[in-house]
């Protein structure tokens, strides 16, 4: 390291290979703290970064971005002096150099939080917003990546969002992600991304509300819908996965959304995504159904939409797949139950009763207590379903959960119920609007 460190301080005539043999080395993890502990090493590169010879510099570059992907605090902190330098250059030079030098600002951030205290003061934030216009997808998709690590800093919800929200970003940001495959999906991921960190601080839902979010995310995912039946494109629920959160956080806020978000298409386009992701990618399957749940626990709306679009059946086969999943399908019936008899009475006559009768016997007591849940509302709106439920020897399965702590209190409570179907209720309200994962 220090022979090579020496060749290209040399100004020698191989200086050009001896750096391009340095940047192969400096992927090496020990390589790289060795390098930064050499005297002049750092402030060896900066100087060939900022020189005036094109290929001297880009070389140079690509030793700084090697030396960023370093998952040790000290790498990046000997790495200080050149952060200014890089913000310079992401205005002007080359596409290519652009574009490195936004990644290596985003490695950086990563790794120290001295690197994100000296590039606040230094207008990083500022600088962002100057570049996210570029006509150039690789620039974009690169400060998307540099933003998207910055607002998953400790520090993000005091000290960085604040700027992002009092700079053009956010209004960019919602545009590039709504432009969906258009701009290029690599971009339109990493800024959606950046739109559910800037969601899950819960500083800005407001902010985006007022900029039309809502309305804006829903067409996006209708576009999407419609792109799905002919060929999905590859990486395309790396996009639909942090859209689908940004909604579901939005709508959990206690604002009132549903004259923005009142289109029974977004249904359909809920579960066209689950039929093309189940296989491939069922995480898809948890994120719809939160956002299934978030639609339905408020706004009788999407409740009626979703029986008269007859999508119950579609939404009872989830039930089986996955512990997470039928505790969510569960909940949104919960929701549609809670709306009253006729919702109850369409449940029943939808042949919901003889698919929760397995779920009831399942051994996992969080996803058995929400059946219970459901059932207490169905039974308390719709009669003729508990003496249904009895006559399918439901009972029976109930007198089992007796001896289950977490269980035995509803358990009996429904059984009494049964027994005396226009009884009291012993049970508490079904679940409201939930956050999404943050």
């Amino acid at each position: 390291v220090l022979e090579l460190l020496r060749g290209v301080q040399r100004g020698s005539e191989d200086r050009k290979r001896s750096l391009s043999r340095l940047r192969w080395a400096l992927q090496n993890k020990e390589t790289q703290q060795k390098f930064v502990r050499l005297d002049g090493s750092i402030r060896t590169l900066i100087g060939l970064f900022t020189s005036n010879l094109a290929d001297m510099q880009m070389e140079a570059a690509r030793c700084l971005h090697e030396l960023s992907h370093s998952s040790d605090p000290a790498v990046a902190e000997a790495c200080l002096p050149v952060t200014s330098y890089l913000l310079t250059y992401l205005s002007g030079h080359s596409v290519e150099f652009t574009e490195l030098c936004l990644y290596t600002l985003g490695n950086l951030v990563v790794e120290s939080e001295a690197v994100r205290k000296q590039l606040l003061p230094q207008g990083i934030i500022p600088v962002l917003a100057s570049c996210i216009q570029s006509p150039h997808e690789a620039v974009l998709e690169g400060l998307g990546y540099v933003l998207s690590q910055l607002l998953q800093a400790k520090e993000a919800p005091a000290e960085i969002i604040p700027l992002v929200l009092d700079s053009v970003l956010p209004q960019h940001m919602l545009r590039l992600v709504c432009s969906g495959l258009k701009a290029g999906i690599g971009a339109a991921v990493e800024f959606a991304w950046c739109l559910h960190y800037i969601v899950c601080s819960r500083t800005a839902n407001a902010a985006l509300l007022s900029l039309g979010a809502l309305p804006a995310l829903t067409s996006l995912l209708l576009d999407l819908a419609s792109e799905i039946p002919q060929e999905a494109l590859e990486g395309l629920e790396l996009l639909v996965c942090p859209v689908l959160r940004c909604l579901s956080n939005l709508l959990a806020e206690e604002t009132s959304c549903e004259v923005q978000i009142q289109d029974e298409r977004l249904l359909i386009t809920l579960f066209l995504i689950l039929q093309c992701f189940f296989q491939q990618h069922p995480f898809i399957v948890q994120e719809c159904l939160w956002l299934l749940n978030n639609l339905t626990a408020d706004k009788p709306f999407f409740c009626s939409a979703l029986l008269f679009l007859d999508l119950l059946p579609a939404l009872l086969q989830l039930l089986p797949c996955s512990q997470m999943a039928g505790v969510l399908v569960l909940t949104v019936l919960c929701n549609i139950a809670e709306k009253g008899p006729a919702y109850c009475q369409q449940l029943y006559q939808q042949a919901a009763l003889p698919l929760l009768l397995p779920t009831l016997a399942l051994p996992d007591p969080e996803v058995v207590g929400q059946c219970l849940e459901l059932l207490h509302l169905l039974f308390l709106h719709c009669p003729e379903a508990a003496a249904d439920f009895v006559r399918r020897g439901g009972h029976r399965v109930l007198e089992q959960h007796q001896s289950t702590p977490q269980l035995q209190e509803r358990a009996r409570a429904l059984l009494d119920m049964v027994v005396q179907p226009l009884g009291a209720s012993t049970f508490s309200p079904c679940h409201p609007t939930l956050s999404a994962f943050s």
